[in-house]
């Protein structure tokens, strides 16, 4: 059995205000998913280099991030990076263009891990719950046709506070949800 999860990890910066993405690793380390999706995972401003440097990444963990070839100093696009063990096999990467008011993604991924093949969508959905619908639609679409390859799984940071309606709503009807969390910042 694989073991996926999401994390917004806020540009490895605490709620002590200090970017540390020693911090990041640690937490990625205890929760020993296989596959994980980030969010925030690159800085906002300037370069939108990696919060956490890949070299430090590569030394202090079992995960490696998908390259996206979208921008060089960057772990993801528009914040959205998906780590996966370093012995998984990556069949197929690219980034999802999806309806946005502000700088959102998505990103996917065709992984085998553990002799099973699978596609990983990433995302973090916008704040306005009109905007976030029309996210939900285009990844819907695009995950419809990516399941005719593999079992899909979506993973992310919905900005959806309603377990019954919104976002929410719209992926149930599309797709059997195993498990949908409430999202809450850590405390470290």
């Amino acid at each position: 059995m694989l073991k996926v999860a999401s994390y917004n990890i806020r540009k490895a910066i605490g709620t002590d205000r200090r970017r540390n993405p020693g911090r990041v690793i640690d937490v990625l380390n205890e929760i020993d998913a296989d596959i994980v999706a980030l969010q925030e995972a690159d800085r906002r401003f300037g370069r939108r280099a990696a919060a956490i440097p890949q070299t430090q990444l590569e030394m202090h963990s079992d995960y490696r991030a998908i390259p996206l070839d979208v921008q060089t100093d960057s772990m993801g696009w528009h914040g959205n990076a998906i780590l996966v063990r370093k012995s998984a096999q990556v069949l197929a990467h690219d980034i999802m263009h999806i309806p946005c008011l502000e700088p959102r993604g998505a990103i996917m991924a065709h992984v085998e891990l553990a002799g099973q093949q699978l596609a990983v969508v990433g995302m973090h959905l916008d704040l306005s719950g009109l905007w976030r619908r029309r996210q939900a639609a285009a990844i819907i679409k695009a995950a419809l046709e990516l399941e005719q390859q593999a079992p899909v799984i979506l993973m992310g940071d919905l900005n959806e506070w309603s377990a019954a309606g919104g976002c929410l709503k719209d992926f149930s009807r599309a797709f059997h949800m195993l498990h949908c969390g409430r999202s809450f910042h850590t405390r470290s």
